[in-house]
């Protein structure tokens, strides 16, 4: 059993905070990343879908995940099991530099394969300096460009990274 966190980071312009939305726990907000085999190292070819509201029974085991897959290469099974509770929505002071800080958004105990290459889909939550909320944000393309009619200048996302670290 490994735990691995997913971290974002990137920059922002007028914005102070980015998260999934609904908050980082949120049952609706589907996380995807491509898993590595940890028997042949093989990488899906496709991005696999993870959410809390969905859960399947362990195959040949008690209780449930929210993922269970078998590497198509050397067929062996594999779980992803979604631990909330960790979460934090990435928020920035506007005046610092943003690519320093990285924030911690879920924790996913993997058996038999390792989570890679996230991607930012659609369903993402903004808050502008002005306190203005964004939400159904797509952020599929990398970056997101609005302007803020309250605080009466652009607000912008962009330089999106993602990457996982072994937790406790």
């Amino acid at each position: 059993m490994v735990n691995f966190q997913l971290q974002i980071t990137g920059e922002f312009e007028n914005i102070t905070s980015l998260q999934p939305q609904g908050g980082c726990d949120s049952l609706d907000f589907r996380y995807f990343f491509k898993l590595q085999c940890g028997n042949c190292q093989e990488v899906t070819q496709k991005h696999t879908c993870v959410s809390l509201s969905e859960t399947v029974p362990v195959p040949n085991g008690r209780g449930t995940t929210n993922l269970a897959q078998r590497c198509k290469f050397c067929g062996r099974d594999g779980t992803v099991l979604m631990i909330p509770g960790r979460g934090k929505p990435l928020s920035l002071d506007i005046t610092s530099s943003s690519r320093e800080k990285f924030a911690p958004l879920m924790i996913f105990d993997c058996r038999g394969f390792e989570p890679v290459d996230f991607f930012f889909g659609s369903g993402w939550e903004a808050v502008s300096a002005s306190g203005t909320k964004f939400t159904d944000i797509d952020l599929s393309e990398g970056e997101f460009t609005e302007y803020d009619e309250e605080g009466k200048y652009p607000v912008q996302i962009s330089d999106l990274t993602a990457n996982f670290i072994v937790v406790k």
